[in-house]
């Protein structure tokens, strides 16, 4: 009997510790729901923040036009290259796939419809978004996040200077310019190195390839990618500005910060694709849309 009490005795410790543990792991990941939605709501309230600044500029007239023109030139200058240097490979890759099915199913005469439809609605605007996300968007988050650790925020502030219409709305209309300017250099640059592709090394005819494209393509298709651009460059703008923002720890934090930005920035960018395809889809119909 004694024996058995002691065995029950020392397996109590064990349930216990582990209910301790479980207990532990959920309150961590109810902490991690509870920060998820917080960093959410803090977005959207930015966005409205810099929503308002611009009307506000707009009414009053005092718009910072260099600011604006400043980050515009050097925003156009380091993604351009970036955004070509992965279009035309992405090009080349597209028409190899798309002509080798299409030879297959006997459906060449619509290879041209195929590859410009897949630049023009779905390739062009995210390798837009994911260059600014990745280059102008850590840019943004780790120049932010300096002025504030070194407390040049803080200090527009004190002077009576908001720091969204200042420092954070020029940059917001730079990247949703630039996102809707370099989308369509991305498509044209993809569209003719598939057009290319399919000419030199599928034996396709230009004007068979052209003529689907003609049959098939339509404004609207045109409309929707600049749509994508301009949703695009609104996320990228908004999630690299909270959390330049609101990084703490001093430079330790700003690494932090632009990493995360970025990372939370290409999850939004494929959803926010996938949301407003199916949109396009239902309304426009299509099976690239």
């Amino acid at each position: 009997m004694s024996q058995t009490t002691t065995g029950r005795e020392d397996r109590v410790p064990d349930v216990a510790g582990g209910s301790l543990v479980e207990g532990f792991r959920s309150g961590r990941r109810d902490r991690q729901r509870l920060e998820f939605l917080g960093q959410g709501g803090a977005m959207l309230a930015l966005l409205g923040r810099i929503g308002a600044a611009f009307l506000r500029a707009v009414r009053t007239g005092h718009f910072p036009a260099e600011e604006l023109i400043t980050e515009t030139w050097y925003t156009i200058r380091v993604c351009t290259l970036p955004a070509l240097a992965v279009s035309i490979p992405f090009g080349v890759v597209l028409a190899l796939q798309v002509g080798v099915l299409a030879q297959q199913v006997g459906a060449t005469s619509f290879t041209g419809a195929g590859n410009t439809l897949a630049v023009i609605r779905q390739a062009a605007p995210m390798i837009t978004a994911l260059m600014l996300s990745g280059v102008a968007g850590s840019a943004i988050c780790a120049d932010l996040g300096a002025r504030k650790i070194r407390e040049e925020l803080d200090a527009l502030e004190v002077m009576g200077i908001s720091t969204i219409e200042r420092v954070v709305m020029p940059r917001a209309i730079c990247i949703v310019f630039v996102s809707c300017l370099l989308t369509g250099v991305v498509m044209f640059f993809a569209i003719i190195t598939t057009l290319l592709i399919s000419v030199v090394l599928l034996d396709l005819s230009p004007g068979t390839y052209l003529a689907s494209v003609d049959s098939l393509a339509s404004p609207a298709d045109l409309g929707l990618s600049l749509v994508k651009a301009a949703v695009f460059g609104v996320i990228c703008v908004t999630v690299a500005a909270h959390f330049g923002l609101t990084v703490k720890a001093g430079p330790a934090g700003v690494g932090d910060a632009v990493t995360t930005s970025v990372v939370v920035n290409f999850v939004l960018l494929f959803t926010a694709n996938f949301v407003i395809s199916q949109i396009a889809t239902t309304f426009m119909g299509g099976p690239l849309g």
